[in-house]
């Protein structure tokens, strides 16, 4: 009896000892489900001006909205079934669920329900742009929702301590993640640029804490804060955890998971909440093309009639409406895809658009600008351009940009290799590929090669044809509309580039034979840089590829002349 009783008090003094621990030192899973927060914080974004979101360019002209949100209310959802949604999504990074979650979920499905329907509709635009920068870099698909609760996908929203873009990166940051940000661009608002920059810094966070949930943290309120709040709750970093440092974080950041949580949930389940979904009315394809010189918003929006507004929506990163491209160094300006041939056919009347408004002075007296409209191609380099595209390879390897309807397998029987040869030569982890992307193919046949050649050849032989054909309309139409004059030197000029290119086309089937190299342009790169690569002069490679100005595009080929 002595002996049972003894043994009861000793369970007894064990289960209290135990209690007592877990006090102390309480259990993250037990956490994660169990905390509670009184004085949660909804950030800046939640007090956004969603109405102008709303009415937007891009929502008003590419997608169609159904308003039905704002009469049919919230669907009242058990925390258990929220819990199981949770639990159902294909993520990686964990979405436990917690009272502070369900607060979150609440503020985006009753209060926040018009913008729900506004970040759904701009995400029709973004998310693909988001989701290409953590795919190329290998991360969770689910951070593509952090735009979301920073900048409610507003590329232009500012924080009241300065961080800036749909991913709200602070100045110091940006730059430090080599963000171009001055008076007239700021990369930190160009979705692209924003995007890579954001996903390098998640993934560095990631290597540091080896924990997404500490890796967001850090992102939103740096990794000092996060390593000084894992100090004060007596961890270290490698068996730390969010809920666990939370009681030590600021504010603000104690409800970044939580609400990063919610956002992912929103975005999966709106529908259930009486949301309706938004739809595209018209797909938004774009495309890139280098400006080497100062051109502004106004000389575009005049002379190919594209709105201002659109201009800004796919450039935001322009503050004043100026792309300050010059020789040593082009920007890239986005334009819908079907826009970039009549930007190129347009280039010259772009820039001398009410040029002497718009062009940059260079000294101190007005009208002294010493800028200069740059020269038509010459014949001979419109001949040199088609003698060397019709030139046989003389490797086995070969550039290839994907085009609509190509897949690596496609590309593969193309050029008779493997698609595993293709993926290795180009680091690729999958067999997934895109329209414009530029791939390397080794070991290819002198035949196939060449047939994938001829075809390129007879490509830009009919875009040159092309290109023939409408400046003869364009000019036929023009002597209808205008009264007959002498001719001019500028006539004679069109005139002698239109003969020049007829000319060269006749002249393709007899060009000589050459040897080249192939370059393909990289985002940052100009015609200098590329031109001491090679060691050769920035006129060498204009003359090579028939071009009238220093402008360029990344993604785009350049022939490289043999050294002299």
């Amino acid at each position: 009896m002595k002996k049972t009783i003894f043994l009861t008090i000793a369970l007894l003094t064990a289960s209290a000892a135990t209690t007592t621990a877990d006090a102390a030192n309480p259990n993250v899973m037990n956490l994660k489900t169990s905390i509670t927060d009184d004085a949660v914080v909804f950030p800046e974004t939640f007090e956004q001006d969603t109405q102008k979101l709303l009415e937007g360019w891009f929502i008003r002209n590419y997608t169609a909205t159904d308003d039905s949100y704002s009469s049919k209310k919230d669907v009242d959802t058990p925390d258990e079934v929220i819990k199981q949604r949770l639990a159902s999504m294909p993520t990686v990074i964990e979405m436990p669920f917690n009272s502070i979650v369900r607060q979150y979920i609440d503020r985006y499905t009753k209060n926040g329900r018009p913008q729900v329907a506004a970040v759904l509709g701009l995400s029709l635009y973004y998310m693909p742009i988001f989701e290409q920068a953590l795919e190329e870099r290998g991360l969770p698909q689910e951070l593509k929702y952090l735009p979301v609760i920073e900048s409610a996908l507003d590329p232009n929203a500012v924080s009241k301590h300065g961080a800036t873009g749909l991913w709200q990166l602070m100045l110091a940051t940006g730059k430090g993640l080599g963000l171009e940000c001055n008076s007239l661009v700021d990369e930190r608002r160009d979705p692209y640029a924003s995007s890579e920059a954001a996903a390098d810094l998640l993934k560095q966070l990631f290597d540091t804490y080896g924990d997404w949930s500490l890796a967001i943290a850090a992102y939103n309120c740096g990794p000092s804060t996060v390593n000084k709040a894992i100090r004060r709750a007596g961890g270290d970093v490698s068996k730390s955890d969010f809920w666990k440092i939370y009681p030590y974080l600021p504010e603000e950041t104690r409800g970044y998971v939580p609400m990063f949580i919610a956002a992912n949930y929103v975005m999966t389940y709106y529908p259930k909440h009486n949301i309706s979904q938004v739809l595209p009315t018209k797909p938004l394809v774009t495309d890139t093309v280098g400006v080497a010189e100062r051109i502004h918003f106004d000389q575009i929006e005049a002379v190919l009639a594209i709105p201002k507004e659109e201009l800004r929506i796919l450039n935001p990163q322009y503050r004043e409406d100026v792309i300050p491209g010059t020789p040593e160094r082009a920007y890239m300006l986005v334009l819908p895809s079907k826009q970039i041939h009549a930007y190129l056919m347009s280039h010259d009347q772009i820039v001398g658009y009410q040029a002497d408004k718009y062009r940059r002075r260079t000294t101190a007296q007005p009208g002294k600008a010493t800028e200069e409209a740059p020269l038509l191609a010459s014949e001979d380099a419109i001949d040199q351009d088609i003698a060397e595209a019709t030139a046989p390879v003389a490797t086995t390897t070969v550039s290839h940009k994907v085009v609509a309807g190509e897949t690596l397998s496609s590309i593969a029987d193309k050029y008779g290799v493997q698609p595993a040869d293709i993926r290795s030569a180009n680091n690729l982890r999958r067999n997934a590929v895109r329209v414009g992307q530029v791939l390397t193919i080794n070991n290819v046949a002198p035949d196939k090669a060449a047939t994938a050649r001829e075809q390129a050849t007879a490509n830009m032989i009919a875009a040159t044809n092309a290109v023939a054909e409408t400046q003869q309309q364009t000019q036929a139409q023009q002597k209808k509309e205008t009264p007959a004059a002498a001719p001019t030197k500028n006539s004679k000029k069109k005139e002698t580039a239109q003969n020049s290119t007829k000319k060269s086309t006749a002249k393709a089937s007899t060009a000589k034979k050459s040897k080249q190299t192939v370059h393909t342009i990289k985002s940052g790169e100009n015609l200098g840089r590329i031109a001491k690569k090679y060691g050769v002069t920035v006129e060498a490679i204009k003359k090579a590829n028939g071009m009238k100005s220093d402008a360029i595009r990344a993604g785009a080929e350049l022939k490289i002349p043999a050294k002299k």
